[in-house]
């Protein structure tokens, strides 16, 4: 990225490229995608739109734990990024969810301000790097508990607990916390193609440096594609490198 710009800026400035280059944009739900070979449909609520090739970039989004009172209290004590919203639970008690290199990752950063995190995980062990599991096991104000998962989150206006269940007695419980840091990985917007592109097991595009996916035409940028990093930059890359291949299939 660039010192002193954030993502949201950063996304005005590449509107504001896009837009002295003469771009058209449309907003509008898309509904569904559909393959007539020479040409795709995309229908929106707003009308269809043909053409002969189409760039899907629709992101990821983080997962949910879908258990009761996490809808209620997103924004309100239940969040999806640390970095985000740490500051606002500064000598507080919070809970991180999740087992991998983002939920010890999250751990360890709250743990730098707030009084006390417990580490919820559902498996008898960490799956994050062994370098994190060290480092975060030697904090003192951290406590990992194995073989539990989250079955509520409480509270009326605000994040007051969370109910978990151990899975080896399922006996519940209910920690007392102000933030419930929600950590157990990414969903690919890819819904519009999975039954028609090839993708992975999690449901990511399977689609190499040309962005091409197993659907002529069908193209793909960003975080839907399975790839090792997700960052601004490979996002970028992808979007040129797509740009250009569907601009070298209409000239077949």
């Amino acid at each position: 990225g660039m010192p002193g710009m954030d993502g949201f800026d950063m996304g005005v400035r590449f509107r504001e490229h896009a837009d002295k280059l003469g771009v058209e944009f449309k907003e509008a739900r898309v509904l569904a995608l559909e393959d007539k070979g020479e040409s795709k449909t995309v229908s929106t609520d707003g009308g269809e739109l043909e053409s002969r090739t189409v760039i899907l970039a629709t992101g990821a989004v983080h997962a949910l734990l879908e258990v009761p009172g996490e809808e209620k209290l997103a924004g309100r004590g239940v969040s999806y990024c640390a970095t985000c919203d740490g500051a606002f639970f500064r000598g507080r008690t919070v809970a991180v969810v999740g087992g991998g290199d983002v939920a010890l990752e999250d751990a360890i950063y709250l743990a730098r301000t707030c009084e006390k995190v417990f580490l919820i995980h559902r498996r008898d062990e960490l799956r994050g790097a062994f370098i994190l599991q060290e480092e975060l096991k030697k904090l003192p104000n951290v406590e990992i508990l194995y073989s539990h998962v989250p079955e509520e989150i409480l509270g009326e206006d605000s994040v007051e607990g969370i109910r978990l269940q151990n899975r080896k007695n399922e006996e519940t419980t209910v920690l007392p916390v102000a933030g419930v840091f929600v950590a157990v990985g990414i969903r690919p917007g890819t819904e519009l193609i999975r039954e028609m592109a090839d993708c992975d097991e999690n449901g990511y595009v399977l689609a190499g440096e040309d962005c091409a996916t197993s659907v002529p035409g069908l193209f793909v940028a960003g975080d839907v594609r399975k790839k090792p990093l997700r960052q601004i930059a490979t996002a970028v890359s992808d979007g040129a490198n797509a740009a250009i291949s569907a601009g070298n299939f209409c000239r077949q």
